[in-house]
């Protein structure tokens, strides 16, 4: 497996562009099946998701072609050849499920293979099925598949989630679009993946309203056209970069990027003392303090700060002057990552989703090992002020979410380096 060598080389300098998002692609790229007519995507991350999507859906017999050096994906579903989901392919990817409304909201069945484990805790399906059961499916698991069925058609209703799930939400709302009646989705998340998908489908004739709030309501109609959409900027990439020059120093500008996609996540920035501000073509972070201060942070759902910049801010607060208390309220099982943050001299106690971080002058660079996609990136990111040289191990969750980050920053003044096997 890969690795990648990180040495401390100074202030960063210079302009970091923003990749279109991942999540917001792989919910976009489900919404063809509800259409004959062709679907385009621009503004796509170049991400190994992404490729288990097109992999997935070319399974189904949509026909899928990456244009423009991959930053364009045009998709068409005119000719369906199956509504299977099989294992081999869903179960490398958790969002490999937002098929299964999509599919039987056009062709009334699917077979839908669960998903597979995953490192940071359990996302039950559940959520999904109650949702779609309640617009007029009839599931049924047997042999680790999702036996859905709606012999009546869907029909609109009212839709109460238990927990505001970002992927229930998605399936929930591609289903209601082609569902007789009005349903309204109560409890729906609220992040602007949600809301880049609505728009998308109201390009495509659907009709939605609230997208982004806590209530979403949906006139169903008879069919869907074809559209060419421009995917949102990835919110968590930004995040990420917008870290950089807490690590290292510096100033940089993230382009494409804006604040209002990380507002929680930007206030925690500013008490630690670190410049935001957005500039004309996306958002410029500075680090001028010699040291930054420790803060308290607490994960919730959007608009709150979210679950999948915990690590790389716990990486950040080690070296933060005080005691910061971090709590994840999203994941269990999400601070894996610290055991290998204090093999470089973090000062961490975790007691269950708590995690208590002393800070320390600097950190030492070390051989560590990735967890997840987000564990992998936050120890690359302390790899950037610590002393000596980091390398971190296991680094094939990167490629799932981050489009070529060797290169990215190693543009802006950073000493990086993929390991080849």
């Amino acid at each position: 497996m890969d690795s990648i060598r990180v040495r401390a080389n100074g202030p960063l300098r210079g302009q970091i562009p923003i990749a279109g998002a991942k999540n917001a692609c792989l919910a976009l790229m489900p919404a063809t099946l509800l259409s004959e007519e062709p679907l385009t995507l621009t503004n796509a991350p170049r991400l190994s998701d992404i490729r288990t999507m097109t992999l997935l859906l070319r399974s189904l017999g949509v026909e899928v072609s990456a244009l423009a050096d991959g930053k364009v994906i045009a998709l068409s579903s005119h000719g369906l050849t199956s509504t299977r989901a099989d294992y081999d392919i869903v179960r490398k990817m958790r969002a490999s499920n937002l098929v299964l409304g999509p599919l039987l909201a056009r062709e009334g069945v699917a077979t839908v293979s669960l998903p597979g484990g995953c490192a940071i805790g359990a996302r039950p399906m559940d959520i999904h099925i109650a949702a779609l059961e309640a617009l007029g499916a009839e599931i049924e698991l047997r042999d680790g598949y999702l036996h859905a069925k709606a012999p009546r058609g869907l029909r609109g209703t009212r839709v109460a989630l238990r927990f505001a799930s970002v992927g229930a939400t998605e399936n929930t709302l591609m289903a209601a679009v082609l569902a007789k009646g009005t349903t309204v989705i109560e409890n729906a998340a609220r992040e602007p993946e949600i809301v880049d998908l609505a728009l998308c489908l109201s390009r495509m004739g659907a009709q939605i309203d609230g997208a982004g709030t806590s209530t979403i309501t949906v006139q169903g109609v008879d069919r869907l056209a074809g559209a060419t959409h421009h995917v949102v900027a990835d919110r968590i990439e930004l995040g990420t970069y917008m870290l950089a020059p807490a690590f290292a120093g510096g100033e940089v500008e993230c382009i494409g990027g804006h604040l209002d996609l990380l507002g929680a996540f930007v206030e925690k920035l500013r008490l630690v003392g670190l410049e935001v501000e957005e500039s004309a073509a996306g958002v410029r972070v500075r680090r001028s303090a010699d040291r930054l201060q420790a803060v308290d942070v607490v994960t919730e759902p959007y608009p709150g700060f979210p679950t999948d910049l915990q690590a790389q801010m716990m990486a950040m607060l080690c070296t933060a002057q005080g005691v910061s208390v971090l709590e994840e309220r999203i994941f269990e099982n999400r601070f894996m990552h610290a055991p290998e943050l204090m093999r470089m001299g973090a000062r961490i106690e975790v007691h269950g989703g708590t995690a208590r971080i002393t800070g320390v002058e600097r950190l030492r660079g070390a051989p560590v090992m990735a967890t997840d996609l987000r564990a992998s990136v936050s120890l690359i990111l302390a790899g950037l002020g610590a002393e000596g040289e980091t390398v971190v191990n296991r680094v094939y969750h990167l490629d799932r979410g981050y489009e070529r980050l060797e290169e990215k920053l190693r543009a802006v003044g950073a000493d990086i380096e993929r390991i080849a096997a």
